[in-house]
């Protein structure tokens, strides 16, 4: 069977192109018509539910995601290799980690253009984490077991790095402390009205502490999502929770995504009260793979990496289109990872004191 066609504007999807990707995965009917409603809250993708009116076995539902509508995102989404990184781990690395994703039917992409698409199994009635209302301890625990089981089965092999997708950044300078500095008072300038003086500070303590911050981790890394957050997260549906939004994972310090995620989607209160207890479930899931880290170096690069979360926002909020959902969202990132930050004495654990 030849290779479905490439279509990455959902205005161009037809009921045969439809009926052509399901059946090739096994899946018999005919898509008879449909209609498609934009879904979700990304930023540098567009997600689109396409409902079904179709004969056999078809779902009623299955979902696509297109590079962005918005100029300033599409481009950022291309010089980011954010759309080819994502087609990238469904066809490479969705099947070497344990951590639960959607199914995907089709994805494909032009390395010249960057257009793509990724059509995958519907999540509904599954709902999508909300940022901006941060989680409890209960969905914070799904989420740090389902982390291990990304970081677990990739612990310390370096086959992953190809030079492409993923980048030896050990030796490499340090771009992202140099595009944080230099984006950090645009981004102050925009929203220091609804940052209180502590956080403040702390966006510019990170800023002073960026070199160390990249240069100080020397132990065994893994395959990290790096935007591991509640955005990125569907509880209930088919699974308990599944995880989404591939576009920036690389191989990095396991415990960034368990600090960002804890920063950044634990409701501030909660995750000051439940630190130890949810990295604990992080780090007896991790055990039960060949992973050599003793819980002392866990909690230690936890705190070290506490400032993720500022950091993403900080960079993010000043290269994607800006939105009023956006702004909220960079917000609730940047305080959260902030007072984490500052709870856990971060900058003393990337000044080595």
């Amino acid at each position: 069977m030849s290779q479905p066609k490439l279509i990455s504007d959902p205005e161009q999807i037809t009921s045969d192109w439809l009926s052509e990707i399901l059946n090739a995965n096994n899946i018999e009917g005919t898509v008879k018509s449909f209609t498609a409603e934009s879904i979700g809250t990304g930023q540098v993708g567009e997600n689109v539910r396409f409902t079904l009116e179709s004969t056999g076995d078809l779902p009623a539902t299955v979902v696509g995601k297109f590079p962005s509508q918005d100029p300033v995102s599409r481009a950022t989404g291309i010089s980011l290799q954010n759309y080819e990184k994502e087609v990238h781990f469904y066809k490479h690395y969705q099947n070497r980690v344990n951590i639960q994703t959607p199914k995907v039917l089709f994805t494909d992409i032009d390395d010249e253009t960057h257009e793509f698409i990724i059509l995958m199994e519907d999540l509904a009635p599954g709902v999508q984490g909300d940022q901006l209302a941060g989680c409890d301890a209960a969905d914070g625990e799904l989420a740090m077991v389902q982390l291990a089981h990304l970081h677990g089965p990739l612990w310390g092999d370096d086959s992953i790095v190809d030079g492409h997708i993923i980048k030896e950044t050990s030796d490499a300078p340090d771009v992202t402390g140099e595009l944080y500095n230099s984006l950090m008072p645009g981004f102050l300038e925009r929203y220091q009205g609804r940052l209180n003086d502590q956080e403040i500070d702390m966006v510019k303590l990170v800023g002073e502490s960026m070199s160390g911050y990249r240069a100080n981790f020397e132990g065994a890394r893994t395959l990290i999502h790096v935007d591991y957050r509640l955005d990125n997260m569907m509880f209930g549906g088919p699974y308990p929770l599944a995880v989404v939004d591939w576009q920036s994972y690389t191989y990095g310090c396991g415990l960034n995504d368990a600090s960002y995620f804890m920063g950044t989607s634990i409701r501030p209160d909660e995750r000051a009260a439940q630190d130890e207890l949810l990295l604990r479930r992080y780090y007896e899931t991790l055990q039960t793979y060949d992973v050599n880290l003793s819980w002392e170096d866990c909690w230690y690069y936890y705190r070290f990496f506490a400032p993720a979360g500022l950091i993403m926002a900080v960079i993010a909020s000043m290269i994607v289109g800006e939105t009023e959902r956006g702004n909220d969202m960079f917000m609730v990132m940047a305080r959260g990872s902030a007072r984490m930050s500052q709870d856990l004495d971060a900058i003393g654990a990337i000044r080595g004191s």
